[in-house]
């Protein structure tokens, strides 16, 4: 379910945005988001060369993007870099398949030296009724457990690693603990777990540096019903901050433009929320 990109030379990267509306994809596109889950680093996203974020910050998730299925090439860079020739990530190689969703993730390894990881994102039938919670390690911390009323129904999740359960539709209080525990060292945070629908918690940052946080994506559209074709993400959101920065904010600056023959072209597909700007130049 998940590939990992690169053991990295310096935090790395990526981006903010919180809400997404379902849209078709074209044919031979695979949806791609990225979360920048790497504390107290702001830093340049270039794709196939040419810069798709500018200057983002750490908690921050952008997406759904249509993203032509193929090799693609992403380099991270600091945030005042002028081009793609001094990544501190970078570049790496991604390879995406057509109608395949995936998440890209810059992230903590559990040593604290930075890395990125490509995730799968199971887009399959979700019984009606239900919903599908899945919870991925990307922090610098040892093993968790996740809990839920105070018992653990996740033991012994490692960095970067992440494990599924399909639960009742409804809010479940969950908090993370190192495993073997009770005492939460993230939460207790309550997640929603939306009928018909991934429910994706993110448990990132740094637990010796105490910027411990959750950050959470919803790929809706999963169900039995009439409705229930999976296309993108929808209700990005983020619990328990390590800081007072807004979850939301920035924007995507310079999606890739449209021209020449075997540029990545990205289509927004989404619209920012709470204070977000998205600009697109194609």
């Amino acid at each position: 379910m998940r590939k990992t990109l690169i053991a990295g030379l310096a935090a790395g990267a990526l981006v903010a945005l919180a809400s997404a509306v379902p849209a078709s994809a074209a044919t031979g596109d695979a949806t791609l988001t990225v979360l920048h889950a790497v504390p107290k680093v702001t830093v340049d996203v270039y794709l196939d060369g040419k810069r798709a974020i500018d200057d983002f910050t750490p908690g921050m998730m952008a997406g759904p993007l249509d993203v032509p299925a193929g090799s693609h090439e992403i380099a991270i860079t600091a945030g005042d870099a002028t081009d793609a020739s001094k990544p501190i990530i970078g570049p790496i190689t991604v390879d995406l398949a057509a109608g395949g969703n995936y998440t890209a993730v810059a992230h903590d390894k559990t040593d604290g030296s930075p890395t990125a990881t490509l995730f799968t994102n199971d887009t399959s039938t979700i019984p009606a009724g239900q919903g599908r919670l899945i919870v991925r390690h990307v922090a610098a911390a040892p093993a968790v457990d996740v809990l839920a009323g105070g018992k653990a129904v996740i033991s012994g999740l490692t960095n970067p690693n992440e494990k599924a359960l399909t639960l009742p539709a409804g809010t479940v209080s969950a908090s993370v603990a190192a495993a073997g525990t009770t005492a939460p060292v993230i939460g207790p945070a309550d997640v929603k777990v939306a009928e018909g629908a991934d429910t994706i918690v993110y448990a990132w940052g740094s637990l010796n540096d105490k910027t411990l946080a959750l950050a959470t994506q919803t790929i809706g559209g999963l169900g039995t019903g009439p409705n229930g074709v999976p296309a993108g993400n929808e209700g990005l959101v983020a619990t328990n901050r390590p800081t007072d920065t807004p979850w939301i904010a920035g924007a995507l600056a310079a999606l890739l433009a449209l021209g020449a023959a075997g540029v990545l072209t990205v289509r927004r597909r989404t619209a920012l929320r709470q204070e977000s700007v998205l600009e697109e130049k194609r």
